[in-house]
């Protein structure tokens, strides 16, 4: 497995040579606005949603939610993709999911409003940054009380086995999914009254939307035809879109490839899973923007499954096939064909972490060429959340602040302990990390 080594910016373009990269070395594109709908954003980072299992028991933001957003904020992104939030209790991730109800919804926009003051404060009164909300349901992969207790919609036995699943374990009724999608809207809608720019109906990393996608061998109204398997999805989004208009941007992120073999992932080559087949992504996306979607945030795969296919790592609990270059790659290729394809919808790009020092200057070759619009920052946003600022406003970008794709973030958030930074943020996380991997070591 190849380990980044790369010393100058000529070597990364080279090894990027099947990209149109244009102009690469001028990050000013960067900082250009850009319209979403009829919001603007001051600039083209994206704070991508990274969860920090640091909730409080309620669902609310805690002090230390507040700070993680107090960083991003005045770290200057344009757009701020808030990280998933449960739209039900029994489909939160941890006890320390955030979680958006009624009775908290005064919580979220309490950080709303101190986000616009924190961006503002630290980029100007002029700066425009747009705040979308990620709704979910996590699916098989709920942990509502820390312990298991997954909700699935149908049978995969790859993720079966990874997750220890028994085969008789029930199904998912399609009652239950009926009531499910009006949970979304309602909670699209207290994401509205609590202030936040854009909503977006979470279909990635086969969370129970995102598995729907899959659902071939399902029964019923929501699996095994193409239009069954996305029904959930458009129900969500049709419904919202009639109950809001345009109040709200619709987003979607949306897994363009599963990285499972067929008939149990998404976005799949049937013959060879380890070939993207972009036929039904596409064709989904183009229903989406019929729809009067205006963001697509693209990633893939399943953090539980192959995490390297979503998340590009030097060092992590297992040595992939594949060099961290070629699925860099693959990430940004998947944003790019969607972006070619509908050149008028806003398209997120995402993978730049592994590139370290080098991702702002990749990610303005690829604006600047068309192949996305926006570029997000995912673990990178945990370790220097002032990138963006540092980048085009303060010309004192700092290497020694990047992140080194350790996965040690990872490692806390798949124990549902609070999730950073270790190496660059260790007041707060080489605590949490110590408790959890040093102790009985």
């Amino acid at each position: 497995m190849k380990e980044f080594n790369y010393k100058t910016l000529k070597d990364v373009v080279h090894d990027f040579s099947d990209f149109e990269l244009k102009n690469p070395e001028d990050l000013s594109i960067l900082g250009e606005e850009l319209k979403i709908g009829d919001r603007k954003v001051s600039n083209r980072f994206v704070i991508q949603p990274m969860e920090g299992v640091d909730a409080n028991l309620d669902g609310t933001p805690s002090a230390l939610t507040l700070r993680r957003y107090e960083r991003f904020a005045k770290g200057g992104a344009g757009l701020i993709w808030v990280e998933a939030v449960a739209v039900v209790p029994e489909g939160r991730t941890s006890k320390n999911q955030l979680w958006l109800n009624k009775e908290n919804v005064g919580a979220f926009k309490e950080l709303v409003d101190k986000m616009r003051t924190w961006g503002k404060e630290s980029m100007g009164a002029d700066f425009n940054q747009a705040l979308i909300i990620q709704l979910t349901h996590s699916g098989r992969f709920s942990k509502p009380n820390n312990v298991s207790e997954p909700i699935i919609t149908y049978h995969n036995p790859y993720l079966n086995q990874k997750l220890h699943i028994d085969p008789e374990y029930p199904v998912v009724t399609d009652e239950y999914l009926e009531q499910l999608e009006d949970e979304y809207v309602e909670k699209a809608i207290l994401a509205y009254e609590a202030g936040f720019d854009g909503v977006d109906i979470k279909c990635t990393h086969r969370y129970l939307i995102s598995e729907l996608t899959s659902a071939y061998t399902r029964e019923g109204k929501y699996g095994g035809s193409f239009e069954n398997r996305i029904r959930f999805l458009i129900n969500v989004i049709k419904k919202i879109k009639d109950k809001l208009g345009d109040k709200l941007l619709l987003a979607v992120r949306l897994n363009v490839y599963d990285g499972i073999p067929y008939p149990y992932g998404f976005g799949v080559d049937k013959e060879d899973y380890r070939k993207i087949d972009y036929t039904e992504p596409l064709k989904l996306i183009g229903i989406l923007k019929d729809l009067g979607v205006k963001i697509i945030n693209v990633s893939m795969g399943s953090p539980y499954y192959y995490p390297h296919v979503n998340r590009p790592f030097d060092i992590g609990n297992y040595t992939p096939e594949e060099d961290p270059i070629d699925g860099v790659k693959r990430l940004f290729r998947g944003a790019e064909v969607v972006q070619k394809a509908y050149p008028d919808m806003v398209v997120v790009g995402t993978g730049f972490s592994w590139l370290r020092q080098f991702g702002p200057n990749i990610a303005a070759g690829l604006i600047r060429s068309g192949s996305m619009a926006m570029a997000g920052l995912g673990r990178m946003a945990f370790a220097y959340p002032d990138l963006p600022k540092d980048t085009i406003v303060n010309n004192t970008f700092n290497r020694n602040k990047t992140c080194i794709t350790c996965s040690k973030c990872s490692e806390l958030k798949s124990i549902a302990a609070i999730t950073g930074c270790v190496v660059r943020d260790t007041e707060i996380y080489v605590p949490a990390y110590m408790e959890h991997f040093r102790k009985g070591k």
